[in-house]
């Protein structure tokens, strides 16, 4: 069927929600069950925290170049390419035998994110319209947002069960099914004008800046906060961050079109979405925490989760009808101050056993409702307010921000997790780690109330 002909259909949605699920059945569950990971392959803590964040890592480096090249080459084959590569990458971790096949792995799903995040959303805005569009974005963001509870659930209890491996290889049936799925959906592209040049200038200057934050991050600690190296790597990423604004703003065809964040609306959604992507780092520090704090086997610390699960699952399509209710902005609000009460709950390590268990369950669901609540008015905001020949940049950046968001989070979670580890209890530890996500939610608040205009002129 030709393009311009086809309507979107329920297998095309099932299929680009089993494929953005397959992402989050390797980034999520990796995160509940870094304990038996470790244990397993005999490497040590560090290299598996960093094998945890650098699938969002390479997600984030690579995204926008996937999503504007999906706009230019296809949306369908970038979807494609992005659902190989998660096949390729679970069938890495399947074999490892140590830290080698883990981390290839671990990029190579990185990169399959990049492609399928940008490239499914674009799908979506193609083929569907007005409040069926909006009912699509709502079963994405089931996918994106609700996938995380289900996968850490899921994770646990085939860790616990069946061998921490049985994750990946599920991981890769879900890949081949959802590229069953979409086979009937015709190509979509954009409409563009004049030759392409790749920006490979703006993309060596935003990994090389990307990797010194990250490795400043995740090993400021070990090498020494004041060390030579730990300052060359604050300097190289303060000035990566100058320099590839200032070479963007002057290229024609930029990786990242700075014009886009003229919009406030657009602007608010991508800069909540990346600090609320932030507060991942709580699932690590709280899942860690109750398994060596607590003595949780994995399958309990993802019972734990099951509450977000729910949560999340039932607050999206609400999340939906809000949105149409009452405008973007309030479920956005409301969304992020439930997120900040949920993970504030979990900080609070003194309590004993029993009444923790319950108070992290209940703080769990918050964290669900709240996300649940906030995804669909935010990525409807992002996807909505971005010009047609732009929407698979736009959204590219948007799912940037959830990843970089994820990675950063995650890496200084840990980071202050295991500082504060080495001079202090678990317990205390665990608190500050918490607390700084519990930052990272009144942040992303305040951007929404300052960002987020009440009305927005959403193009249907």
């Amino acid at each position: 069927m030709e393009a311009a002909n086809y309507k979107g259909t329920n297998q095309m949605i099932i299929g680009i929600v089993f494929g953005v699920i397959t992402f989050w059945l390797f980034a999520q569950a990796m995160v509940n069950i870094v304990p038996v990971v470790q244990e397993d392959l005999g490497v040590d803590l560090g290299v598996i925290n960093i094998a945890v964040s650098l699938t969002s890592l390479f997600s984030g480096m690579f995204i926008v170049v996937a999503g504007g090249l999906a706009d230019r080459i296809g949306r369908k084959k970038i979807t494609y390419v992005g659902l190989v590569l998660s096949v390729a990458g679970s069938l890495l971790i399947v074999l490892a035998q140590g830290s080698v096949l883990l981390i290839s792995g671990r990029v190579l799903q990185g990169l399959s994110a990049a492609c399928i995040m940008p490239a499914t959303i674009a799908l979506l805005k193609a083929y569907f319209e007005g409040a069926e569009r909006q009912r699509a974005i709502s079963y994405w963001s089931i996918g994106s947002w609700g996938g995380s509870g289900i996968t850490s659930f899921a994770g646990g209890v085939i860790a616990t069960y069946m061998g921490w491996k049985w994750i990946f290889i599920f991981s890769i049936i879900v890949a081949l099914l959802a590229m069953w799925l979409i086979r009937d959906v015709p190509e979509s592209k954009a409409k563009t004008t004049g030759k392409f040049r790749f920006d490979y200038g703006g993309l060596g200057i935003f990994i090389i800046t990307m990797l010194a934050i990250n490795i400043f991050i995740t090993q400021g600690s070990e090498l020494g906060w004041t060390s030579l190296t730990t300052l060359v790597l604050a300097v190289v990423s303060i000035l990566g961050v100058i320099v590839f604004i200032y070479y963007e703003r002057r290229k024609r065809d930029a990786l990242i079109d700075f014009k886009l964040f003229k919009n406030k609306a657009y602007t608010g959604a991508t800069v909540s979405n990346f600090l609320l992507n932030a507060v991942a780092g709580t699932l690590i520090v709280a899942n860690t925490y109750v398994q060596v704090g607590r003595g949780f086997t994995p399958f309990q610390s993802g019972l734990l989760s099951l509450g977000y699960l729910a949560a999340v699952l039932s607050m999206i399509r609400v999340g939906e009808k809000l949105m149409q209710r009452t405008g973007a902005k309030k479920p956005m609000v409301w969304g992020s101050l439930i997120t900040l009460i949920g993970v504030a709950m979990m900080a609070l390590t003194f309590l004993p056993d029993i009444l923790y268990t319950i108070i992290v369950f209940v703080g769990f669901i918050l964290f669900g409702l709240g996300l649940g609540m906030y995804a669909t008015p935010s990525t409807d905001t992002a996807v909505s307010t971005a010009p047609d020949d732009k929407v698979g940049e736009a959204s590219g950046i948007y799912k940037m921000a959830s990843s970089l968001g994820n990675a950063f989070g995650i890496a200084i979670s840990v980071t202050v997790y295991s500082t504060v580890a080495s001079v202090s209890s678990v317990h205390v530890s665990a608190t500050v780690g918490i607390i700084t996500n519990v930052i990272f939610a009144a942040v992303s608040l305040i951007s929404i109330l300052v960002l987020v205009p009440s009305t927005i002129d959403n193009k249907k």
